[in-house]
């Protein structure tokens, strides 16, 4: 559901955007505050049912025009450096948010390290019930995700199912290091 509601957002700034308005002018058309609509398109409120018609209605579209389909089930999201999407927030002066994705985690534990991989390591696919996230903070590394290799760099963000069989083969001439978070599934 809460999916549903955070592409509810981001389909309004991308069709208003894709329209050329800015929120002003959204805000002046709807009769909506300029922080509200902010706030809608960055999940940071839901708007009521008439709040938001008054916005399509601005925006000329209706409900089938808006793609909030969370079906989508990704075997893994690969960020690259600089691949964010910044958001506006009007509350955060001086403060650059950079949305970089979201996944519905079930009820899980979070673990987190720090890992440390020597020049031309590897480390055989393995399987487990958790869902992580790899961020690479030094160094270059391919994983190998269910058979596939996926070449790390510096700046990028990997987010995995660990049902997937994972290894990793750190066969250039640099170490990495890897901010790593385990979700851990509760049974």
């Amino acid at each position: 559901m809460e999916d549903v509601l955070i592409n509810l957002g981001k389909e309004l700034k991308r069709i208003r955007l894709s329209k050329g308005l800015n929120l002003k002018e959204v805000a002046k058309m709807s009769d909506v505050s300029i922080g509200l609509i902010s706030k809608i398109e960055n999940f940071r409120t839901t708007p009521s049912l008439p709040v938001l018609l008054k916005i399509m209605q601005s925006l000329d579209i209706n409900l089938s025009e808006l793609n909030l389909s969370t079906s989508k089930v990704d075997k893994y999201i690969l960020i690259k450096k600089g691949e964010g999407e910044i958001e506006e927030r009007d509350d955060s002066k001086g403060l650059e948010y950079t949305f970089l994705f979201s996944h519905a985690i079930p009820t899980s534990n979070l673990r987190t390290y720090i890992i440390k991989i020597k020049e031309g390591i590897y480390r055989k696919p393995v399987a487990g019930d958790t869902y992580e996230i790899a961020y690479v903070l030094q160094g270059k590394l391919d994983y190998i995700l269910d058979k596939e290799i996926i070449t790390l760099n510096e700046g990028d963000i990997l987010f995995y199912d660990g049902i997937f069989p994972l290894g990793w083969n750190t066969k250039y001439a640099t170490n990495a290091t890897l901010l790593k978070m385990y979700l851990i599934k509760k049974q």
